[in-house]
Protein backbone atom coordinates (compact mmCIF):
# COMPACT_ATOMS: atom_id res chain seq x y z
CA UNK A 1 0.00 0.00 0.00
CA UNK A 2 1.39 3.36 -1.11
CA UNK A 3 2.62 5.56 2.14
CA UNK A 4 0.73 8.48 2.19
CA UNK A 5 3.40 11.73 1.91
CA UNK A 6 2.49 15.21 2.98
CA UNK A 7 4.68 18.01 3.29
CA UNK A 8 4.23 19.59 7.34
CA UNK A 9 4.39 22.90 7.79
CA UNK A 10 7.18 24.27 9.24
CA UNK A 11 6.67 27.22 12.12
CA UNK A 12 9.28 29.58 12.19
CA UNK A 13 11.83 28.28 14.68
CA UNK A 14 12.31 24.81 12.71
CA UNK A 15 11.98 27.16 9.25
CA UNK A 16 15.30 29.24 10.29
CA UNK A 17 16.68 25.69 11.60
CA UNK A 18 16.38 24.34 8.00
CA UNK A 19 18.05 27.50 6.41
CA UNK A 20 21.33 27.03 8.91
CA UNK A 21 20.40 29.77 11.33
CA UNK A 22 19.76 27.91 13.88
CA UNK A 23 22.55 25.07 14.44
CA UNK A 24 22.83 22.17 16.99
CA UNK A 25 25.95 20.13 17.19
CA UNK A 26 24.87 16.54 17.90
CA UNK A 27 27.62 14.26 18.99
CA UNK A 28 30.20 16.89 17.06
CA UNK A 29 28.26 16.76 13.57
CA UNK A 30 25.57 19.56 13.10
CA UNK A 31 22.34 18.59 11.93
CA UNK A 32 20.42 19.75 9.48
CA UNK A 33 16.26 18.65 9.17
CA UNK A 34 13.05 19.76 8.94
CA UNK A 35 11.34 17.05 10.74
CA UNK A 36 11.79 18.00 14.02
CA UNK A 37 9.13 16.67 16.26
CA UNK A 38 8.07 16.05 20.18
CA UNK A 39 10.83 17.29 22.70
CA UNK A 40 11.84 19.84 20.58
CA UNK A 41 8.78 21.96 20.23
CA UNK A 42 8.39 20.73 24.38
CA UNK A 43 11.48 22.85 24.61
CA UNK A 44 10.50 25.60 22.42
CA UNK A 45 6.55 26.14 24.43
CA UNK A 46 9.01 26.18 27.58
CA UNK A 47 7.14 22.88 28.98
CA UNK A 48 8.74 20.12 31.48
CA UNK A 49 10.03 17.31 29.33
CA UNK A 50 10.25 13.75 31.03
CA UNK A 51 13.49 12.48 33.47
CA UNK A 52 15.05 10.16 30.49
CA UNK A 53 15.99 6.59 30.94
CA UNK A 54 19.35 5.11 29.77
CA UNK A 55 19.42 1.18 28.58
CA UNK A 56 22.70 -0.29 28.07
CA UNK A 57 21.86 -3.36 25.71
CA UNK A 58 23.53 -6.18 27.60
CA UNK A 59 26.45 -8.34 24.71
CA UNK A 60 29.30 -7.93 22.66
CA UNK A 61 29.61 -5.30 20.21
CA UNK A 62 32.44 -6.20 17.63
CA UNK A 63 34.37 -4.68 14.79
CA UNK A 64 32.68 -5.25 11.22
CA UNK A 65 34.80 -7.97 9.33
CA UNK A 66 35.89 -7.34 5.78
CA UNK A 67 36.65 -3.73 4.30
CA UNK A 68 35.57 -1.40 2.09
CA UNK A 69 36.50 -2.11 -1.95
CA UNK A 70 38.97 0.13 -3.79
CA UNK A 71 36.29 1.34 -6.41
CA UNK A 72 36.51 5.85 -6.46
CA UNK A 73 33.91 7.87 -5.88
CA UNK A 74 33.06 11.18 -7.21
CA UNK A 75 32.00 12.96 -4.00
CA UNK A 76 30.48 16.32 -4.05
CA UNK A 77 28.80 17.02 -1.00
CA UNK A 78 30.34 20.62 -0.31
CA UNK A 79 29.37 23.75 -0.05
CA UNK A 80 25.86 21.82 1.07
CA UNK A 81 24.14 24.93 0.46
CA UNK A 82 24.32 27.30 -2.55
CA UNK A 83 24.53 30.73 -2.34
CA UNK A 84 26.58 31.48 -5.76
CA UNK A 85 27.42 29.71 -8.34
CA UNK A 86 30.94 27.87 -9.35
CA UNK A 87 32.51 24.82 -9.15
CA UNK A 88 31.09 22.05 -6.64
CA UNK A 89 33.85 19.22 -7.36
CA UNK A 90 36.19 18.97 -10.35
CA UNK A 91 38.96 16.16 -11.05
CA UNK A 92 40.12 17.66 -14.13
CA UNK A 93 43.71 18.67 -14.91
CA UNK A 94 44.34 22.29 -13.45
CA UNK A 95 46.13 23.67 -17.02
CA UNK A 96 44.44 26.17 -18.22
CA UNK A 97 41.66 26.84 -16.10
CA UNK A 98 41.32 30.07 -13.99
CA UNK A 99 41.34 28.92 -10.60
CA UNK A 100 43.97 25.81 -10.58
CA UNK A 101 43.09 25.08 -6.88
CA UNK A 102 39.54 23.97 -8.10
CA UNK A 103 40.60 21.21 -10.23
CA UNK A 104 42.43 18.58 -8.44
CA UNK A 105 43.78 15.92 -11.57
CA UNK A 106 42.07 12.77 -10.83
CA UNK A 107 40.74 10.44 -14.08
CA UNK A 108 38.39 7.73 -13.66
CA UNK A 109 38.66 4.58 -15.48
CA UNK A 110 36.19 0.85 -15.13
CA UNK A 111 33.68 1.51 -12.53
CA UNK A 112 33.13 4.45 -10.28
CA UNK A 113 30.16 5.75 -8.60
CA UNK A 114 29.17 9.40 -8.27
CA UNK A 115 27.21 11.16 -5.41
CA UNK A 116 25.86 14.97 -5.86
CA UNK A 117 24.14 16.04 -2.77
CA UNK A 118 23.26 20.31 -2.58
CA UNK A 119 20.43 22.32 -1.62
CA UNK A 120 19.80 25.45 -1.89
CA UNK A 121 17.45 28.28 -0.46
CA UNK A 122 16.46 32.02 -1.42
CA UNK A 123 18.48 32.53 -4.50
CA UNK A 124 18.19 36.46 -5.59
CA UNK A 125 14.93 36.58 -7.36
CA UNK A 126 13.92 33.20 -6.58
CA UNK A 127 16.34 31.78 -9.53
CA UNK A 128 16.56 28.22 -10.64
CA UNK A 129 19.68 26.80 -9.56
CA UNK A 130 21.27 24.20 -12.48
CA UNK A 131 23.23 21.74 -11.20
CA UNK A 132 25.68 19.90 -13.64
CA UNK A 133 27.79 16.87 -14.66
CA UNK A 134 30.28 16.87 -17.08
CA UNK A 135 32.70 14.36 -18.45
CA UNK A 136 35.54 14.93 -20.23
CA UNK A 137 37.31 12.31 -22.52
CA UNK A 138 40.92 14.02 -23.11
CA UNK A 139 41.88 10.99 -25.40
CA UNK A 140 42.49 10.33 -29.18
CA UNK A 141 39.72 7.45 -28.93
CA UNK A 142 35.95 7.65 -28.44
CA UNK A 143 34.83 6.58 -24.82
CA UNK A 144 31.79 5.20 -23.72
CA UNK A 145 30.40 5.86 -20.16
CA UNK A 146 27.77 3.01 -18.84
CA UNK A 147 25.09 4.11 -16.81
CA UNK A 148 24.54 0.77 -14.86
CA UNK A 149 21.78 2.65 -11.97
CA UNK A 150 20.99 6.25 -11.55
CA UNK A 151 18.15 8.45 -9.75
CA UNK A 152 18.53 11.85 -8.75
CA UNK A 153 15.73 13.60 -7.29
CA UNK A 154 14.53 16.79 -5.54
CA UNK A 155 13.41 17.80 -1.90
CA UNK A 156 10.18 18.40 -3.46
CA UNK A 157 9.68 15.06 -4.64
CA UNK A 158 10.61 13.55 -1.55
CA UNK A 159 10.18 16.20 1.41
CA UNK A 160 11.28 15.02 5.10
CA UNK A 161 8.82 13.43 6.42
CA UNK A 162 8.26 11.77 9.66
CA UNK A 163 7.64 8.02 8.86
CA UNK A 164 6.83 4.51 11.39
CA UNK A 165 9.86 3.30 12.67
CA UNK A 166 9.24 0.23 9.98
CA UNK A 167 7.34 0.54 6.01
CA UNK A 168 6.97 -2.66 3.89
CA UNK A 169 9.02 -0.45 0.93
CA UNK A 170 8.63 -3.57 -1.86
CA UNK A 171 6.81 -0.65 -4.28
CA UNK A 172 9.83 1.64 -3.53
CA UNK A 173 7.17 4.77 -2.62
CA UNK A 174 7.80 5.15 1.34
CA UNK A 175 10.71 7.40 1.82
CA UNK A 176 11.78 10.75 3.60
CA UNK A 177 14.40 12.77 1.55
CA UNK A 178 15.79 13.20 -1.60
CA UNK A 179 18.96 11.19 -0.92
CA UNK A 180 17.21 8.81 0.83
CA UNK A 181 15.14 8.23 -2.36
CA UNK A 182 17.63 8.33 -4.93
CA UNK A 183 20.08 5.54 -3.15
CA UNK A 184 17.09 3.29 -2.51
CA UNK A 185 16.69 3.49 -6.35
CA UNK A 186 20.09 2.22 -6.60
CA UNK A 187 19.49 -0.56 -4.32
CA UNK A 188 16.55 -1.96 -6.96
CA UNK A 189 18.94 -1.69 -9.68
CA UNK A 190 16.86 1.31 -11.05
CA UNK A 191 17.94 3.80 -13.99
CA UNK A 192 15.92 6.68 -14.01
CA UNK A 193 14.74 7.19 -17.46
CA UNK A 194 16.30 10.60 -18.01
CA UNK A 195 19.60 8.87 -17.86
CA UNK A 196 21.07 7.02 -20.81
CA UNK A 197 22.23 4.02 -21.00
CA UNK A 198 25.52 4.55 -22.70
CA UNK A 199 26.77 8.07 -22.83
CA UNK A 200 29.11 8.28 -26.11
CA UNK A 201 32.24 11.29 -25.62
CA UNK A 202 33.87 12.02 -28.59
CA UNK A 203 37.92 12.17 -28.48
CA UNK A 204 38.60 15.59 -26.92
CA UNK A 205 35.14 16.28 -26.44
CA UNK A 206 32.83 16.70 -23.13
CA UNK A 207 29.25 15.65 -22.71
CA UNK A 208 26.77 16.79 -20.17
CA UNK A 209 25.60 13.40 -17.65
CA UNK A 210 23.46 15.71 -15.76
CA UNK A 211 21.75 19.39 -16.15
CA UNK A 212 19.31 19.59 -13.75
CA UNK A 213 17.29 22.46 -12.20
CA UNK A 214 16.27 23.04 -8.59
CA UNK A 215 13.54 25.76 -8.54
CA UNK A 216 12.33 27.50 -5.74
CA UNK A 217 9.76 30.21 -6.83
CA UNK A 218 6.98 27.84 -6.74
CA UNK A 219 7.33 26.62 -3.37
CA UNK A 220 5.28 27.98 -0.42
CA UNK A 221 9.27 27.80 1.52
CA UNK A 222 11.85 28.93 -1.04
CA UNK A 223 13.72 25.80 0.33
CA UNK A 224 15.29 22.76 -2.35
CA UNK A 225 17.98 20.63 -3.25
CA UNK A 226 18.95 17.74 -5.59
CA UNK A 227 20.35 14.43 -4.55
CA UNK A 228 21.62 12.22 -7.37
CA UNK A 229 23.47 8.92 -7.16
CA UNK A 230 25.17 7.19 -10.31
CA UNK A 231 26.91 3.95 -10.38
CA UNK A 232 28.80 3.85 -13.53
CA UNK A 233 31.67 2.02 -16.03
CA UNK A 234 33.90 4.13 -18.12
CA UNK A 235 36.20 1.94 -20.88
CA UNK A 236 38.65 4.92 -21.09
CA UNK A 237 40.35 8.11 -19.04
CA UNK A 238 37.98 10.58 -18.10
CA UNK A 239 37.32 13.80 -15.93
CA UNK A 240 33.89 14.54 -14.12
CA UNK A 241 33.16 17.86 -12.85
CA UNK A 242 29.90 18.95 -11.11
CA UNK A 243 28.68 23.04 -11.23
CA UNK A 244 26.10 25.25 -9.80
CA UNK A 245 24.82 28.06 -11.84
CA UNK A 246 21.93 29.75 -11.84
CA UNK A 247 19.16 29.53 -14.93
CA UNK A 248 20.01 31.86 -18.45
CA UNK A 249 17.59 33.74 -20.09
CA UNK A 250 15.93 33.63 -23.67
CA UNK A 251 15.19 36.16 -25.78
CA UNK A 252 11.67 36.77 -23.85
CA UNK A 253 13.07 36.30 -20.09
CA UNK A 254 12.06 32.95 -19.54
CA UNK A 255 14.25 30.62 -17.99
CA UNK A 256 16.17 27.84 -19.62
CA UNK A 257 18.85 25.13 -18.71
CA UNK A 258 22.43 25.82 -19.63
CA UNK A 259 24.25 24.74 -22.60
CA UNK A 260 27.14 22.35 -22.75
CA UNK A 261 29.26 25.73 -23.94
CA UNK A 262 28.24 27.55 -21.07
CA UNK A 263 29.31 24.62 -18.67
CA UNK A 264 32.63 24.30 -20.10
CA UNK A 265 32.83 28.21 -19.78
CA UNK A 266 32.21 27.99 -16.03
CA UNK A 267 34.39 25.23 -15.74
CA UNK A 268 37.41 27.20 -17.54
CA UNK A 269 37.39 30.41 -16.16
CA UNK A 270 34.76 29.69 -12.75
CA UNK A 271 35.29 29.83 -8.91
CA UNK A 272 34.82 27.59 -6.50
CA UNK A 273 30.91 27.69 -5.67
CA UNK A 274 29.66 29.33 -1.88
CA UNK A 275 29.85 30.10 0.62
CA UNK A 276 31.93 27.59 1.68
CA UNK A 277 31.49 25.14 4.61
CA UNK A 278 33.25 24.85 8.46
CA UNK A 279 36.76 24.01 8.26
CA UNK A 280 37.17 20.09 8.98
CA UNK A 281 39.10 19.66 12.05
CA UNK A 282 42.76 18.17 11.52
CA UNK A 283 43.31 14.50 12.46
CA UNK A 284 46.07 15.84 13.94
CA UNK A 285 44.08 17.14 16.66
CA UNK A 286 43.57 16.17 20.27
CA UNK A 287 41.52 18.64 21.70
CA UNK A 288 38.36 21.53 20.67
CA UNK A 289 35.39 20.50 19.34
CA UNK A 290 35.60 17.83 16.36
CA UNK A 291 33.96 19.17 12.96
CA UNK A 292 33.50 16.64 10.28
CA UNK A 293 33.73 18.83 7.53
CA UNK A 294 31.23 18.22 4.39
CA UNK A 295 32.51 16.25 1.80
CA UNK A 296 34.03 17.22 -2.12
CA UNK A 297 36.29 14.85 -3.49
CA UNK A 298 37.21 11.26 -4.36
CA UNK A 299 36.44 8.73 -2.34
CA UNK A 300 37.95 5.01 -2.40
CA UNK A 301 35.51 2.72 -1.21
CA UNK A 302 31.91 1.67 -3.29
CA UNK A 303 31.00 -1.65 -0.68
CA UNK A 304 31.65 -3.03 2.05
CA UNK A 305 30.84 -7.35 2.00
CA UNK A 306 30.93 -8.96 5.51
CA UNK A 307 30.19 -12.19 6.18
CA UNK A 308 29.60 -12.19 9.87
CA UNK A 309 30.48 -15.32 11.99
CA UNK A 310 32.85 -16.09 14.68
CA UNK A 311 35.69 -15.94 13.43
CA UNK A 312 37.49 -15.97 10.66
CA UNK A 313 37.96 -19.55 10.13
CA UNK A 314 34.02 -20.20 10.84
CA UNK A 315 31.24 -20.78 8.56
CA UNK A 316 28.88 -20.16 10.61
CA UNK A 317 27.77 -17.17 13.63
CA UNK A 318 26.64 -19.24 16.90
CA UNK A 319 23.45 -16.86 18.00
CA UNK A 320 23.94 -15.78 21.11
CA UNK A 321 22.65 -17.36 24.68
CA UNK A 322 19.04 -16.33 25.23
CA UNK A 323 18.62 -12.89 26.43
CA UNK A 324 21.46 -12.15 24.73
CA UNK A 325 22.89 -10.14 21.99
CA UNK A 326 25.85 -9.67 19.29
CA UNK A 327 26.01 -6.51 17.93
CA UNK A 328 28.28 -5.37 14.68
CA UNK A 329 29.21 -1.96 14.62
CA UNK A 330 28.12 0.04 10.95
CA UNK A 331 29.12 2.95 9.55
CA UNK A 332 31.51 3.83 12.42
CA UNK A 333 33.89 7.23 12.28
CA UNK A 334 36.35 8.83 14.45
CA UNK A 335 34.69 9.81 18.01
CA UNK A 336 31.77 7.22 16.95
CA UNK A 337 33.64 3.85 16.86
CA UNK A 338 31.11 2.71 19.96
CA UNK A 339 34.21 0.69 21.39
CA UNK A 340 35.38 -1.19 18.47
CA UNK A 341 38.31 0.53 17.61
CA UNK A 342 37.60 0.36 13.64
CA UNK A 343 37.04 3.58 11.70
CA UNK A 344 35.17 2.26 8.83
CA UNK A 345 35.46 5.74 7.05
CA UNK A 346 36.42 5.55 3.53
CA UNK A 347 39.27 8.11 3.30
CA UNK A 348 39.61 10.59 0.55
CA UNK A 349 41.71 10.12 -2.37
CA UNK A 350 41.77 13.50 -3.71
CA UNK A 351 40.04 16.56 -1.80
CA UNK A 352 39.90 20.57 -1.56
CA UNK A 353 41.79 21.50 1.51
CA UNK A 354 38.94 23.40 3.18
CA UNK A 355 36.63 20.04 3.00
CA UNK A 356 36.48 16.50 4.84
CA UNK A 357 39.78 14.41 5.48
CA UNK A 358 37.76 11.25 5.23
CA UNK A 359 33.99 10.33 3.47
CA UNK A 360 32.61 10.48 6.84
CA UNK A 361 29.19 8.75 6.99
CA UNK A 362 29.97 6.39 3.80
CA UNK A 363 26.85 8.33 2.26
CA UNK A 364 26.63 5.78 -0.75
CA UNK A 365 28.17 3.35 -0.07
CA UNK A 366 26.73 0.08 -0.02
CA UNK A 367 26.79 -2.44 2.63
CA UNK A 368 26.13 -6.19 1.90
CA UNK A 369 25.93 -8.23 5.38
CA UNK A 370 25.34 -12.22 5.21
CA UNK A 371 24.15 -13.52 8.66
CA UNK A 372 24.87 -17.35 8.33
CA UNK A 373 23.17 -18.10 11.98
CA UNK A 374 23.19 -21.36 13.94
CA UNK A 375 21.55 -22.73 16.60
CA UNK A 376 24.12 -25.17 18.51
CA UNK A 377 21.61 -25.73 20.92
CA UNK A 378 18.82 -28.62 21.87
CA UNK A 379 16.37 -26.35 22.03
CA UNK A 380 14.10 -24.25 19.44
CA UNK A 381 15.05 -20.53 19.73
CA UNK A 382 13.21 -17.36 18.66
CA UNK A 383 16.43 -14.88 16.81
CA UNK A 384 16.21 -11.45 15.87
CA UNK A 385 17.62 -8.91 13.51
CA UNK A 386 18.05 -4.85 14.48
CA UNK A 387 19.28 -2.63 12.64
CA UNK A 388 19.21 -0.22 15.44
CA UNK A 389 21.46 3.73 16.45
CA UNK A 390 22.69 3.47 19.69
CA UNK A 391 23.76 6.71 21.75
CA UNK A 392 26.93 7.90 20.01
CA UNK A 393 30.27 6.90 21.71
CA UNK A 394 34.31 5.90 20.87
CA UNK A 395 34.97 4.35 24.01
CA UNK A 396 31.55 2.30 25.48
CA UNK A 397 31.48 4.24 28.79
CA UNK A 398 28.98 1.82 30.41
CA UNK A 399 29.92 -1.60 29.20
CA UNK A 400 28.05 -2.03 26.28
CA UNK A 401 25.80 -0.04 23.70
CA UNK A 402 23.46 3.16 25.29
CA UNK A 403 19.90 3.88 24.46
CA UNK A 404 17.14 6.44 25.55
CA UNK A 405 13.69 6.31 26.35
CA UNK A 406 12.15 8.56 25.61
CA UNK A 407 14.84 8.71 22.37
CA UNK A 408 16.22 11.97 21.28
CA UNK A 409 13.91 13.26 18.86
CA UNK A 410 16.03 13.71 15.63
CA UNK A 411 15.92 10.91 12.99
CA UNK A 412 19.32 10.00 12.55
CA UNK A 413 18.73 6.85 10.33
CA UNK A 414 15.94 6.87 7.05
CA UNK A 415 16.48 4.93 4.54
CA UNK A 416 15.64 0.89 3.06
CA UNK A 417 17.21 -2.05 3.77
CA UNK A 418 16.70 -5.10 1.60
CA UNK A 419 16.45 -8.78 3.40
CA UNK A 420 16.88 -11.81 1.65
CA UNK A 421 15.95 -15.37 4.05
CA UNK A 422 13.79 -18.58 4.26
CA UNK A 423 10.99 -17.74 6.59
CA UNK A 424 9.79 -20.25 9.11
CA UNK A 425 7.87 -21.39 6.36
CA UNK A 426 10.69 -22.49 3.92
CA UNK A 427 9.43 -19.86 1.53
CA UNK A 428 12.32 -17.40 -0.52
CA UNK A 429 11.62 -13.78 1.01
CA UNK A 430 12.81 -10.65 -0.32
CA UNK A 431 11.82 -8.19 1.55
CA UNK A 432 12.40 -3.51 1.31
CA UNK A 433 11.67 -1.86 4.15
CA UNK A 434 12.18 1.21 4.94
CA UNK A 435 13.54 2.51 8.66
CA UNK A 436 13.47 5.89 10.26
CA UNK A 437 14.55 5.92 13.20
CA UNK A 438 15.58 8.33 16.15
CA UNK A 439 18.89 8.44 17.99
CA UNK A 440 19.14 6.32 21.28
CA UNK A 441 15.33 4.64 20.21
CA UNK A 442 14.44 1.51 21.49
CA UNK A 443 13.22 -0.86 18.70
CA UNK A 444 11.24 -4.10 17.68
CA UNK A 445 13.45 -6.08 15.34
CA UNK A 446 13.33 -5.84 12.37
CA UNK A 447 12.98 -9.75 11.46
CA UNK A 448 11.98 -12.75 13.96
CA UNK A 449 13.38 -16.41 12.76
CA UNK A 450 12.60 -19.43 14.60
CA UNK A 451 15.58 -21.98 14.09
CA UNK A 452 14.80 -25.40 15.68
CA UNK A 453 17.97 -27.39 17.13
CA UNK A 454 21.13 -27.92 15.61
CA UNK A 455 19.61 -25.32 12.35
CA UNK A 456 21.05 -22.97 10.29
CA UNK A 457 19.68 -20.45 8.81
CA UNK A 458 21.01 -17.62 6.40
CA UNK A 459 20.03 -14.20 6.13
CA UNK A 460 20.99 -11.37 3.33
CA UNK A 461 21.19 -7.83 4.78
CA UNK A 462 21.91 -4.88 2.39
CA UNK A 463 21.91 -1.50 2.43
CA UNK A 464 22.85 1.66 0.75
CA UNK A 465 23.76 4.43 3.47
CA UNK A 466 21.55 7.10 2.78
CA UNK A 467 22.44 10.76 3.22
CA UNK A 468 21.35 12.77 5.61
CA UNK A 469 21.91 9.96 7.72
CA UNK A 470 23.92 9.91 11.38
CA UNK A 471 26.13 7.19 11.97
CA UNK A 472 26.71 5.16 13.59
CA UNK A 473 24.87 2.52 13.94
CA UNK A 474 25.10 -1.58 15.32
CA UNK A 475 23.14 -4.72 13.85
CA UNK A 476 22.21 -6.67 16.56
CA UNK A 477 21.55 -10.51 16.66
CA UNK A 478 19.37 -11.41 19.97
CA UNK A 479 18.37 -14.65 20.96
CA UNK A 480 14.97 -13.89 22.74
CA UNK A 481 14.87 -14.75 26.62
CA UNK A 482 11.43 -17.59 26.57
Amino acid sequence: MPVKQSQNKLPKTIFLFLFGLTLTPIGGCTIFHSNLRGDNLVVAQGLPKPTPQEIVQAGEVRALPGKLDTIPVFNSNSPEWIKTEGILLSTFPPHGKKVAAAHLNFPFQGRFDLFAHHYTHTPKDLQTLYLGVILHNPGKKSVTVDVLQAASYLMEDAPFVTLPSYVENNDGKAYSGPGNRAVSDVLRGIRQADFPAKLVIPPGKSRMLLNHPIRVRHLEKPVNGRSSFMRLRSNGKIYAASLATFAKKNADNSDRAPTLAEWQALLDTGNFAGPRDKTPTSPDATSGQLIYGRVAGVSQGSQWQAKLVDNPQANYLTIPQPGKGISYALDTLRSGRLGTAQNQTAKMLVRYADTAYEAHGNYGVEYKLNLPLNNNTNATQKVTLTLETPLKEDKLSQGGVRFRKPSLDFPFFRGTVRLRYVDDQGQDKTRYVHLWHRTGQLLEPLLQVTLPPSANRNIQLDLIYPPDSTPPQVVTVRTLQE
